[in-house]
Protein backbone atom coordinates (compact mmCIF):
# COMPACT_ATOMS: atom_id res chain seq x y z
CA UNK A 1 0.00 0.00 0.00
CA UNK A 2 2.60 2.19 0.30
CA UNK A 3 4.57 1.55 -2.67
CA UNK A 4 1.23 2.28 -4.03
CA UNK A 5 0.29 5.79 -2.73
CA UNK A 6 4.37 6.72 -3.19
CA UNK A 7 3.79 5.78 -6.81
CA UNK A 8 0.69 7.79 -7.27
CA UNK A 9 2.57 10.55 -5.59
CA UNK A 10 5.15 10.60 -7.74
CA UNK A 11 2.77 10.95 -11.03
CA UNK A 12 0.35 14.11 -9.56
CA UNK A 13 4.27 15.74 -9.05
CA UNK A 14 5.22 14.47 -12.48
CA UNK A 15 1.93 15.90 -14.01
CA UNK A 16 2.89 18.90 -12.27
CA UNK A 17 6.02 19.56 -13.69
CA UNK A 18 5.70 18.76 -16.71
CA UNK A 19 2.97 21.99 -16.80
CA UNK A 20 5.22 24.01 -15.27
CA UNK A 21 8.20 22.85 -17.99
CA UNK A 22 6.31 24.38 -20.44
CA UNK A 23 6.02 27.36 -19.00
CA UNK A 24 9.79 27.23 -18.13
CA UNK A 25 10.72 26.16 -21.86
CA UNK A 26 8.08 29.49 -23.26
CA UNK A 27 9.64 31.31 -21.05
CA UNK A 28 13.33 30.31 -22.15
CA UNK A 29 12.48 30.58 -25.66
CA UNK A 30 11.24 33.82 -24.97
CA UNK A 31 14.54 35.31 -23.13
CA UNK A 32 16.57 33.68 -26.39
CA UNK A 33 13.99 35.89 -28.72
CA UNK A 34 15.51 39.22 -26.58
CA UNK A 35 10.90 38.97 -25.31
CA UNK A 36 9.47 38.42 -22.70
CA UNK A 37 7.56 34.98 -22.30
CA UNK A 38 4.37 34.32 -21.13
CA UNK A 39 3.66 37.01 -18.34
CA UNK A 40 -0.49 38.05 -17.68
CA UNK A 41 -2.08 34.84 -16.52
CA UNK A 42 -1.26 35.35 -12.34
CA UNK A 43 1.87 36.67 -11.07
CA UNK A 44 4.86 36.45 -14.22
CA UNK A 45 2.38 33.77 -16.01
CA UNK A 46 2.78 31.77 -13.14
CA UNK A 47 -1.07 29.95 -13.96
CA UNK A 48 -0.23 30.06 -17.71
CA UNK A 49 -0.18 26.32 -17.60
CA UNK A 50 -3.43 25.82 -16.05
CA UNK A 51 -5.40 28.31 -18.70
CA UNK A 52 -4.02 26.06 -21.05
CA UNK A 53 -5.03 22.85 -20.31
CA UNK A 54 -8.61 24.51 -19.84
CA UNK A 55 -8.70 25.40 -22.92
CA UNK A 56 -7.39 21.92 -24.82
CA UNK A 57 -9.53 19.87 -23.08
CA UNK A 58 -12.38 23.03 -23.12
CA UNK A 59 -11.99 22.61 -27.44
CA UNK A 60 -14.29 20.73 -29.90
CA UNK A 61 -12.93 17.18 -30.80
CA UNK A 62 -12.74 17.28 -34.43
CA UNK A 63 -13.19 13.22 -36.36
CA UNK A 64 -12.36 12.73 -40.23
CA UNK A 65 -15.00 10.14 -41.50
CA UNK A 66 -12.36 7.65 -42.84
CA UNK A 67 -9.99 7.73 -39.85
CA UNK A 68 -9.56 4.71 -37.47
CA UNK A 69 -11.86 5.99 -34.57
CA UNK A 70 -11.11 3.66 -31.48
CA UNK A 71 -7.37 3.22 -32.66
CA UNK A 72 -6.91 7.45 -33.08
CA UNK A 73 -8.95 8.02 -30.04
CA UNK A 74 -6.68 5.49 -28.01
CA UNK A 75 -3.13 6.52 -28.94
CA UNK A 76 -3.09 9.86 -26.73
CA UNK A 77 -4.40 7.60 -24.08
CA UNK A 78 -1.50 5.19 -24.60
CA UNK A 79 1.09 7.60 -25.52
CA UNK A 80 0.46 8.81 -21.73
CA UNK A 81 -0.04 5.56 -19.95
CA UNK A 82 3.67 4.75 -21.54
CA UNK A 83 5.38 7.57 -20.23
CA UNK A 84 3.66 7.35 -16.55
CA UNK A 85 5.18 3.47 -16.58
CA UNK A 86 8.35 5.02 -17.01
CA UNK A 87 8.83 6.44 -13.38
CA UNK A 88 8.64 2.83 -11.83
CA UNK A 89 12.61 3.39 -12.58
CA UNK A 90 12.30 6.75 -10.18
CA UNK A 91 15.20 6.89 -7.26
CA UNK A 92 13.56 6.49 -4.45
CA UNK A 93 15.33 6.92 -1.25
CA UNK A 94 13.63 4.52 1.06
CA UNK A 95 12.93 1.80 -1.82
CA UNK A 96 9.43 2.11 -1.56
CA UNK A 97 9.58 0.50 -5.28
CA UNK A 98 13.02 -1.09 -7.10
CA UNK A 99 12.71 -2.67 -10.33
CA UNK A 100 15.54 -4.94 -9.94
CA UNK A 101 16.22 -5.05 -14.09
CA UNK A 102 15.54 -1.01 -14.23
CA UNK A 103 17.57 -0.63 -17.51
CA UNK A 104 15.55 -3.57 -18.90
CA UNK A 105 12.86 -2.27 -18.24
CA UNK A 106 13.75 0.92 -19.52
CA UNK A 107 14.74 -0.67 -22.81
CA UNK A 108 11.31 -2.46 -23.18
CA UNK A 109 9.59 0.94 -22.25
CA UNK A 110 10.60 3.03 -24.67
CA UNK A 111 10.31 0.63 -27.60
CA UNK A 112 6.80 0.81 -27.19
CA UNK A 113 6.91 4.44 -27.82
CA UNK A 114 7.39 3.70 -31.75
CA UNK A 115 3.71 2.51 -31.84
CA UNK A 116 2.69 5.67 -30.97
CA UNK A 117 4.30 7.48 -33.54
CA UNK A 118 2.89 4.76 -36.05
CA UNK A 119 -0.83 4.41 -35.04
CA UNK A 120 -1.28 8.17 -34.59
CA UNK A 121 0.08 8.80 -38.13
CA UNK A 122 -1.64 5.92 -39.86
CA UNK A 123 -5.14 6.32 -37.86
CA UNK A 124 -5.45 9.82 -38.66
CA UNK A 125 -6.24 9.20 -42.58
CA UNK A 126 -4.04 11.88 -43.06
CA UNK A 127 -1.18 11.64 -45.94
CA UNK A 128 0.90 14.59 -43.88
CA UNK A 129 0.37 12.41 -39.93
CA UNK A 130 1.59 9.30 -42.44
CA UNK A 131 4.46 10.85 -43.70
CA UNK A 132 5.41 12.24 -40.52
CA UNK A 133 4.87 8.40 -38.94
CA UNK A 134 7.26 7.21 -41.15
CA UNK A 135 9.93 9.68 -40.59
CA UNK A 136 9.38 9.56 -36.57
CA UNK A 137 9.33 5.68 -36.80
CA UNK A 138 12.64 5.38 -38.83
CA UNK A 139 14.13 7.93 -36.78
CA UNK A 140 13.60 6.26 -33.62
CA UNK A 141 14.43 3.01 -34.42
CA UNK A 142 17.48 4.07 -35.53
CA UNK A 143 18.46 5.87 -32.17
CA UNK A 144 16.93 3.28 -29.70
CA UNK A 145 19.69 0.76 -31.06
CA UNK A 146 22.97 3.25 -29.93
CA UNK A 147 20.89 4.29 -26.68
CA UNK A 148 20.52 0.20 -26.16
CA UNK A 149 24.37 -0.34 -26.94
CA UNK A 150 25.42 2.62 -24.63
CA UNK A 151 23.44 1.34 -21.73
CA UNK A 152 24.88 -1.82 -21.98
CA UNK A 153 27.92 -0.75 -21.83
CA UNK A 154 27.17 1.20 -18.45
CA UNK A 155 25.53 -1.82 -17.32
CA UNK A 156 28.99 -3.64 -18.55
CA UNK A 157 31.15 -1.17 -16.79
CA UNK A 158 29.34 -1.03 -13.71
CA UNK A 159 28.37 -4.79 -12.98
CA UNK A 160 24.72 -4.62 -12.69
CA UNK A 161 21.49 -3.81 -14.64
CA UNK A 162 19.99 -2.34 -11.67
CA UNK A 163 19.75 2.01 -11.34
CA UNK A 164 20.88 1.81 -7.46
CA UNK A 165 24.01 -0.25 -8.55
CA UNK A 166 25.11 1.86 -10.81
CA UNK A 167 24.82 4.97 -8.42
CA UNK A 168 26.77 3.56 -6.25
CA UNK A 169 29.54 2.59 -8.63
CA UNK A 170 29.99 6.42 -8.85
CA UNK A 171 29.87 7.02 -5.39
CA UNK A 172 33.54 8.82 -5.37
CA UNK A 173 33.83 9.35 -8.86
CA UNK A 174 31.06 10.30 -11.82
CA UNK A 175 31.00 8.66 -15.22
CA UNK A 176 30.88 11.80 -16.76
CA UNK A 177 34.60 12.72 -16.03
CA UNK A 178 35.62 9.75 -18.03
CA UNK A 179 33.20 9.21 -20.20
CA UNK A 180 32.38 12.91 -22.09
CA UNK A 181 32.34 11.82 -25.49
CA UNK A 182 29.73 8.77 -23.93
CA UNK A 183 27.87 11.20 -22.05
CA UNK A 184 27.42 13.88 -25.30
CA UNK A 185 26.41 11.13 -27.72
CA UNK A 186 24.05 9.92 -25.00
CA UNK A 187 22.06 12.54 -24.88
CA UNK A 188 22.27 13.37 -29.25
CA UNK A 189 20.87 10.08 -28.96
CA UNK A 190 18.27 10.82 -26.20
CA UNK A 191 17.19 14.04 -28.20
CA UNK A 192 16.63 12.35 -31.35
CA UNK A 193 14.57 9.47 -29.16
CA UNK A 194 12.38 12.17 -27.42
CA UNK A 195 11.70 13.77 -31.07
CA UNK A 196 13.30 17.24 -29.58
CA UNK A 197 15.03 19.63 -31.92
CA UNK A 198 17.08 19.57 -33.65
CA UNK A 199 15.92 16.47 -34.45
CA UNK A 200 12.02 16.45 -34.74
CA UNK A 201 11.49 15.36 -38.01
CA UNK A 202 8.62 13.89 -37.24
CA UNK A 203 7.06 17.33 -36.10
CA UNK A 204 8.11 18.89 -39.39
CA UNK A 205 5.83 22.08 -39.70
CA UNK A 206 7.83 23.65 -42.87
CA UNK A 207 7.43 20.54 -45.35
CA UNK A 208 4.50 18.32 -43.25
CA UNK A 209 2.36 21.50 -41.39
CA UNK A 210 2.67 19.53 -37.83
CA UNK A 211 3.58 15.81 -38.38
CA UNK A 212 2.39 12.56 -37.38
CA UNK A 213 -0.29 14.74 -34.59
CA UNK A 214 -1.52 17.06 -37.13
CA UNK A 215 -5.35 15.46 -36.71
CA UNK A 216 -4.91 15.70 -33.18
CA UNK A 217 -6.70 18.60 -31.14
CA UNK A 218 -8.00 19.30 -27.84
CA UNK A 219 -7.24 16.47 -25.41
CA UNK A 220 -5.34 14.64 -27.95
CA UNK A 221 -3.32 17.01 -28.51
CA UNK A 222 -2.63 18.10 -24.87
CA UNK A 223 -2.37 14.16 -23.66
CA UNK A 224 0.28 13.38 -26.55
CA UNK A 225 2.53 16.77 -25.75
CA UNK A 226 2.30 15.84 -21.94
CA UNK A 227 3.79 12.09 -22.53
CA UNK A 228 6.14 14.06 -24.49
CA UNK A 229 7.42 16.38 -21.72
CA UNK A 230 6.94 13.88 -19.36
CA UNK A 231 9.76 11.50 -21.67
CA UNK A 232 12.10 14.82 -21.23
CA UNK A 233 11.95 15.22 -17.66
CA UNK A 234 12.16 11.33 -17.46
CA UNK A 235 15.63 11.10 -19.69
CA UNK A 236 17.24 14.31 -18.14
CA UNK A 237 16.89 11.98 -14.42
CA UNK A 238 17.99 8.71 -16.33
CA UNK A 239 20.96 10.80 -17.49
CA UNK A 240 21.43 12.41 -14.42
CA UNK A 241 21.65 9.19 -12.57
CA UNK A 242 24.20 7.41 -15.22
CA UNK A 243 26.42 10.35 -15.73
CA UNK A 244 26.32 12.31 -12.98
CA UNK A 245 26.06 10.32 -9.66
CA UNK A 246 22.42 10.71 -8.95
CA UNK A 247 22.92 11.55 -5.15
CA UNK A 248 24.14 14.95 -3.47
CA UNK A 249 22.98 18.07 -6.26
CA UNK A 250 20.58 15.65 -7.95
CA UNK A 251 17.91 17.80 -8.07
CA UNK A 252 20.60 20.20 -9.77
CA UNK A 253 21.96 18.25 -12.33
CA UNK A 254 18.28 17.39 -13.27
CA UNK A 255 17.11 20.81 -13.99
CA UNK A 256 20.41 21.56 -16.12
CA UNK A 257 19.70 18.85 -18.39
CA UNK A 258 16.33 19.76 -18.88
CA UNK A 259 17.51 23.63 -19.55
CA UNK A 260 20.06 21.82 -22.43
CA UNK A 261 16.76 19.93 -23.99
CA UNK A 262 15.54 24.30 -24.14
CA UNK A 263 19.03 25.92 -25.13
CA UNK A 264 19.24 23.23 -27.93
CA UNK A 265 15.83 24.16 -29.31
CA UNK A 266 15.88 28.04 -28.93
CA UNK A 267 19.74 27.98 -30.72
CA UNK A 268 19.99 25.06 -33.38
CA UNK A 269 17.91 24.45 -36.82
CA UNK A 270 16.42 21.04 -37.71
CA UNK A 271 18.61 18.66 -39.13
CA UNK A 272 18.35 17.28 -42.55
CA UNK A 273 16.50 13.68 -42.61
CA UNK A 274 19.12 12.26 -44.58
CA UNK A 275 22.46 13.74 -42.38
CA UNK A 276 20.06 12.69 -39.54
CA UNK A 277 19.99 8.92 -40.69
CA UNK A 278 23.52 9.59 -41.63
CA UNK A 279 24.16 10.49 -38.05
CA UNK A 280 22.74 7.85 -36.31
CA UNK A 281 24.14 4.89 -38.81
CA UNK A 282 27.74 6.10 -40.21
CA UNK A 283 28.59 7.89 -36.94
CA UNK A 284 26.94 7.35 -33.74
CA UNK A 285 26.58 3.51 -34.17
CA UNK A 286 30.52 2.18 -34.78
CA UNK A 287 30.91 4.93 -31.84
CA UNK A 288 28.44 3.23 -29.51
CA UNK A 289 29.60 -0.40 -30.53
CA UNK A 290 33.48 0.61 -30.13
CA UNK A 291 32.87 1.99 -26.77
CA UNK A 292 31.19 -1.33 -25.71
CA UNK A 293 33.65 -3.40 -26.67
CA UNK A 294 36.40 -1.20 -24.53
CA UNK A 295 34.24 -1.55 -22.05
CA UNK A 296 33.81 -5.21 -22.19
CA UNK A 297 37.75 -5.70 -22.24
CA UNK A 298 37.89 -3.26 -19.49
CA UNK A 299 35.86 -5.61 -17.30
CA UNK A 300 37.81 -8.65 -18.44
CA UNK A 301 41.31 -6.96 -17.87
CA UNK A 302 39.87 -5.86 -13.58
CA UNK A 303 38.62 -9.36 -13.64
CA UNK A 304 41.57 -11.02 -14.63
CA UNK A 305 43.95 -9.10 -12.01
CA UNK A 306 41.27 -9.45 -9.30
Amino acid sequence: MISLMSYLLLLVMVLISVAFFTLLERKVLGYIHLRKGPNKVGLLGIFQPFSDVIKLFSKEVNFSHFMNFFMFLLVPLFSLWLMLVFWLNFLWTYNQLCVEYSMIFFLCVSSLGVYVILWGGWSSNSKYALLGAFRGLAQVISYEVSLAIILISMVFFSGSYGIFDIIDFQSEFWLMWGCVNLMGVWLVSAMAETNRSPFDLSEGESELVSGFNIEYGSYGFALLFMAEYGNIIFMSMISSLMFLGGLGVFCLNLLALMYLFLLVRGTLVRYRYDKLMSLAWSSILPFSILVLLLFLLLKLFFLLII
